[in-house]
């Protein structure tokens, strides 16, 4: 009996073993992309850009494996704080493209560079993990809440608990990355002039290109309200 005893221990402590390992963790694929910038407008004055975070994982650290919401500049800056701020200062965290007072929605290089700091950002973030166990950062990836109903939901403050707030999200729109490149190309052969099927580079020039004429449309109404126009934009 005693010796049955010890073999179920020890068959326990191999399986735990195996799972902190370095082969299971290699066998864990957590992908994200940040793409597509679209201007979205609050009312006729301020404006501001949200991206696509795009997730696809087999990781069991996440309830659902594939996913799509769309977040902007500034709730990514209160995901680092609520990470670092539960981390309790033990983990060190990637750092975001710097704020930019001059951001313009007009420029579309300032855009993509961006982009791809966030990007970065949530991938060595991902690679971290405590901070997967993180509640915050599972409701920002896939979840369809603002950064208040997250904070709350994540404090247990909401009749609804965060499993139940990323089921509630949106069906996912892609399996790969690969499937997202083909995506495009089919879209391109269906329809030529579909802004949806150009290259990202194009698509955040047309962006640039469409604000632009609203902005040069705004000269009739005086010099001071394109001033403020361009505040609300680059403050976002």
């Amino acid at each position: 009996m005693r010796e049955e005893t010890d073999n179920t221990m020890n068959e326990q402590i191999q399986f735990s073993a195996s799972l902190s390992s370095p082969a299971f963790s290699m066998q864990q694929v957590i992908s994200v992309w940040v793409r597509d910038p679209r201007i979205q407008k609050n009312d006729f004055w301020h404006a501001y850009i949200d991206y696509e975070i795009c997730l696809h994982t087999d990781s069991v650290c996440f309830t659902k494996k594939i996913s799509s919401v769309r977040r902007r500049y500034s709730e990514f800056v209160w995901l680092r704080q609520k990470l670092q701020a539960n981390s309790l200062l033990l983990v060190k965290l990637p750092e975001l493209p710097p704020k930019n007072p001059f951001f313009s929605l007009n420029n579309a290089q300032q855009i993509t560079e961006r982009m791809k700091g966030l990007q970065k950002f949530l991938e060595q973030t991902l690679q971290n993990p405590l901070l997967l166990s993180d509640s915050c950062l599972h409701l920002f990836l896939q979840s369809q809440l603002n950064t208040s109903k997250m904070e709350a939901c994540a404090a247990g403050r909401t009749h609804y608990s965060v499993a139940q707030a990323v089921k509630r999200c949106g069906l996912k729109r892609f399996h790969s990355e690969e499937d997202l490149q083909k995506d495009l190309s089919m879209s391109c052969d269906s329809d030529s002039d579909s802004s949806e099927c150009r290259d990202p580079e194009l698509r955040i020039k047309d962006l640039a290109i469409n604000t632009a004429h609203s902005t040069a449309s705004l000269d009739l109404m005086g010099t001071s309200q394109e001033e403020t126009l361009s505040c609300s934009c680059g403050s976002t």
